[in-house]
């Protein structure tokens, strides 16, 4: 026999399955002013990174006690970006993936946006799940790839996510080799200073309005080591200055020799020259702004940040003095960006949407070191505050990823400033966004995490703690954790009835939220006596025709038809049908959904006629309501089909799944996994009526599909090969 694949339910999907080759997933970093391609001091990587390989690319040498890692700060990033933009141009990839690698969630996240761009995978589907089938995936595949993983921060936060592939290259920045997994091997690459020729050279490339500063710059390039990020801010300040090279040497020199007399060892260059740059700034920027400006800088990720920050009123509040108005100073401070830039403190990536600030981490480190406590917390309150402001609603996934970056920094330097007077408004915002992302794992170590926090700084008694809390729940519940949230749950139902009584509406909720994680953790007769008290305290306090009465009479009836009583199932989603009817009308959404439930459990428990009949009646309304080629339209299409198929009615079950797979193809295209798993559904009706040719045909297609855009060993490849297996052998 054929298996049949399950009925559909409610299906929100892209309205195009189809990639669109090439792809390519992340945002690589722009290229900055005057970038050398350094043809005498980079790795060879076109030589080293060939199919199949991993390259790390790693500061050349460290710095010493004390340095901060100055000397690490040695273009890794600009040489990876580089790389990855010159095999896009040349078409030699099919697939260029950048992923900020600075924390677990980032890369699964990044994961997951690569895995819909290139497979269309199901946006709303768990990104572990997801990013673990990208990986599968770019192992399986012939397509040529490229992924960076840009910063790696630890082993960890690879574990189960190494790509690798035979078609593939992979190419890690990050600051010491310790951070790469051990059990991968990857080819490690020192990235170090300029030589002599590229640092002279890419000075004088800097220097061309007036060549009459280029004066000295033999010796300049001598005293600076070399160095990338000391050559770039001592260009940027001769460039916007009237200084020669040989004054501005004169002052680093002078400058060196003092710190080193205070520090008893000479530092490196890039620890000296980014004090003449905020100097410079500062001279430059209206109003003292470019110290402020680069505060806010200091406390966010480094590798990412929305310029709209500088220009919220968060920030206009934090900057405007007391002759200057908000608004003028939010033009301060977003004018101060591009002077900050040109001294070479941060870069701005303007074709970004929105601009996009970064900064290197040793500067942030350098800046935070030196900032009086009483700025540091006006500056975290701030960023704070404005990163609440400017975060969007509807956050595509690299910004979400980004705010998320930048919280996660934020929350790093800030000690309990954030909780000091209550949960901010920001660590909320984050944990939204990381369910919003489908980031269960992730999720509840950050929820964990803050409730921890919470309760050692509020209190359990505090409102907030107790918010999160809930958080908590809800997280573990996304999570699949269902015995970590019934406990949690427990917790917040008993709270709510502490501090409310036991007849609160918010009492209620947490009583039926209770009743739902024990649902999904197979609890069910347990599930039916707490649904069965909050349906019962629903209609006392809010009376039973409220909406939030009608939904939790429907998780009862899912709990009633879970525990095998069916029997009490079916009365329940009758009157809820009813009720559903008359208060809010026979084609309102929830209606249509209760009719689909009742269908569903109709079709459970062998009464067939009534199956058929509410499907047609859901499928009527849908297609009037919603026209015949909106998703959920052609999902009722195919559980009718199922509804005839099961009743032995395989003539009008062949020709809806024919339908529906028309359908599928035309919105969703051919390869996508709701189309594939109709397409199974109609082999088994044509096994079913004797069509064996027709039903062996469309197997073997719907396989070699499957097996080309679904990551190895997914559930519905397997069903279908087995499917194939049966038939071939019948």
């Amino acid at each position: 026999m054929i298996s049949q694949v399950p009925a559909d339910g409610p299906v929100e999907r892209p309205p195009d399955g189809q990639a669109h080759w090439p792809v390519r997933s992340g945002v690589v970093p722009p290229l900055a002013d005057g970038f050398s391609t350094r043809p005498e001091s980079a790795p060879r990587l076109g030589a080293a990174l060939v199919p199949g390989t991993a390259v790390v690319l790693v500061p050349g040498r460290g710095g010493g006690a004390g340095t901060r890692d100055w000397l690490g700060s040695c273009g890794k990033t600009q040489l990876a970006a580089f790389f990855a933009e010159s095999l896009w141009r040349s078409r030699e990839v099919d697939l260029l993936v950048w992923v900020p690698a600075t924390s677990r969630a980032s890369v699964l996240a990044g994961y997951a946006e690569a895995a819909e761009a290139a497979l269309g995978t199901d946006p709303s589907a768990d990104a572990e799940a997801v990013a673990g089938g990208f990986v599968s995936w770019l192992g399986e595949t012939r397509r040529r790839w490229l992924v960076v993983l840009d910063d790696l921060s630890g082993p960890a936060d690879l574990t189960g996510l190494w790509p690798a592939g035979p078609a593939g290259q992979v190419l890690i920045t990050a600051t010491s080799p310790a951070v790469l997994p051990a059990e991968h091997r990857a080819l490690v690459l020192p990235v170090g200073a300029f030589s002599s020729r590229e640092a002279l050279s890419y000075l004088m490339g800097r220097l061309t309005a007036d060549p009459d500063q280029r004066l000295g710059a033999i010796d300049l390039v001598e005293d600076l080591g070399c160095e990338p990020m000391a050559l770039a801010q001592a260009s940027g300040v001769i460039a916007t200055s009237s200084l020669s090279c040989r004054d501005y040497q004169g002052y680093f020199t002078a400058r060196r020799d003092q710190l080193a007399t205070t520090a008893g060892s000479k530092p490196p260059a890039a620890a000296v020259s980014w004090l003449f740059s905020v100097e410079q700034a500062d001279r430059l920027a209206a109003g003292g702004a470019a110290q402020p400006v680069l505060a806010l800088a200091a406390l966010m990720d480094g590798h990412g940040m929305p310029a709209t920050v500088f220009s919220s009123p968060a920030a206009g509040a934090y900057l405007a003095a007391d002759s200057t108005s908000a608004a003028a100073a939010r033009e301060r401070a977003w004018s101060t960006l591009p002077i900050l830039e040109r001294t070479a403190l941060l870069a701005l990536d303007r074709a970004a949407s929105p601009p996009t600030v970064r900064i290197s981490p040793v500067i942030q480190a350098a800046i935070r070191a030196v900032m009086p406590d009483a700025m540091h917390d006006r500056a975290v309150r701030a960023a704070a505050d404005a990163l609440v402001e400017v975060w969007p609603a509807d956050e595509p996934p690299w910004l979400g990823a980004m705010f998320r970056s930048c919280t996660a920094s934020l929350k790093q330097h800030a000690g309990n400033l954030l909780l000091a007077d209550g949960c901010h408004p920001l660590l909320m915002r984050a944990g939204q966004s990381l369910r919003q992302a489908r980031l269960a794992g992730p999720a509840v170590e950050y929820w964990r995490e803050l409730a921890a926090a919470s309760e050692a700084i509020l209190g359990p008694g505090h409102l907030d703690t107790k918010m999160i809390d809930e958080r908590l729940a809800d997280a573990y519940l996304a999570a699949g954790r269902a015995a970590e949230a019934v406990a949690w749950f427990q917790r917040v139902l008993a709270d709510r009835v502490r501090a409310l009584g036991p007849d609160h509406p918010g009492t209620v909720a947490a009583r039926r939220d209770l009743g739902h994680a024990l649902m999904a953790g197979g609890q069910s007769a347990e599930a039916v006596t707490v649904l069965n008290g909050a349906v019962g305290d629903y209609d006392r306090v809010l009376g039973p025709d409220h909406p939030d009465t009608l939904s939790a009479r429907e998780e009862l009836a899912a709990a009633y038809r879970a525990a095998g009583r069916v029997s009490d199932a079916i009365p329940l989603y009758r009157r809820t049908l009813n009720d559903r009817e008359r208060v809010q009308g026979a084609r309102h959404p929830d209606t249509l959904a209760t009719r689909q439930r009742l269908a569903d459990t109709y079709l459970a428990d062998g009464r067939l006629k009534d199956a058929i009949s509410h499907y047609k009646k859901v499928l009527a309304d849908r297609e009037r309501i919603l026209g015949p080629d909106h998703l959920d339209t052609i999902a009722a299409r195919g559980n009718l089909g199922s509804a005839y198929h099961s009743a032995g009615k395989m003539a009008s079950a062949v020709q809806l799944y024919e339908h529906t797979c028309d359908s599928y193809q035309r919105v969703l295209g051919s390869d996508h996994p709701d189309t594939l798993a109709r397409c199974a559904n109609l082999a088994s009706a044509y096994y079913s009526v004797g069509r064996l040719t027709d039903a062996l045909t469309l197997l073997r297609d719907t396989v070699s599909r499957c097996e080309r855009v679904l990551p190895p060993g997914d559930p519905l490849t397997v069903a279908v090969r087995e499917s194939l297996t049966n038939l071939a052998g019948s």
